[in-house]
């Protein structure tokens, strides 16, 4: 079952919605690039979400005066994040025209604040890219109506990533899962389903 995400007029699956912000990006990416631009903006929306519940949690428990402690979110396996670095801020400013400085600013600042996303954010990304403002807003806007906190699945980064895989793997030349997937990409992902007992084992390379 897909994770759903609400629009005024009805739900439609997170397949659905990765298909429309993919919709936004042709002409100006590479089809092959679709999945990485779109990983890192979900990666800002999903860990804001879940700073974002951790504050209220901690304001809910009478402790109001430690909801800028970062200790109180990485306690509990959350990111801490800056306010610049949070989605609401990315989704204020998405119309202005250095958006772009905007999102790798944010990314710059929470592979800062947590040491353990070292090497896993994109460096410059977006303003190297230089998609236009109106596309990279609207990309914004798809992204926004993702809901990652009711993903029961708890597999949401994978699904993703795997939907764009079977869509545009054959655009980069190669074969339905013919793939190698970047170091930066491993390490966001291995983060994200936040591993922290056991061994995580990649299949592709064994």
């Amino acid at each position: 079952m897909g994770v759903a995400v609400k629009t005024k007029a009805k739900e439609v699956s997170m397949e659905e919605a990765l298909w429309k912000s993919a919709d936004k990006l042709r002409g100006s990416v590479e089809p092959s690039e679709y999945k990485h631009v779109v990983l890192s903006l979900f990666f800002l929306k999903f860990a804001s979400d879940k700073f974002e519940a951790q504050r209220a949690r901690i304001i809910e428990d009478g402790m109001e005066k430690f909801v800028d402690n970062v200790a109180f979110y990485t306690k509990d396996n959350v990111f801490y994040l800056p306010q610049e670095s949070r989605w609401a801020y990315i989704m204020e400013n998405a119309k202005q025209d250095d958006i772009a400085l905007k999102i790798d600013t944010a990314l710059f600042t929470i592979e800062k604040m947590n040491p353990v996303l070292k090497g896993a954010l994109p460096d410059n990304y977006y303003s190297r890219l230089q998609i236009d403002t109106v596309k990279l807003a609207s990309l914004l806007d798809e992204i926004n109506k993702i809901d990652t906190i009711k993903d029961k699945e708890n597999d949401i980064i994978g699904r993703m990533y795997e939907y764009f895989l079977s869509k545009f793997a054959i655009a980069e030349g190669k074969g339905k899962g013919e793939f190698y997937t970047p170091k930066t990409i491993v390490n966001l992902i291995a983060e994200l389903i936040e591993p922290y007992d056991g061994t995580l084992y990649d299949e592709a390379v064994a």
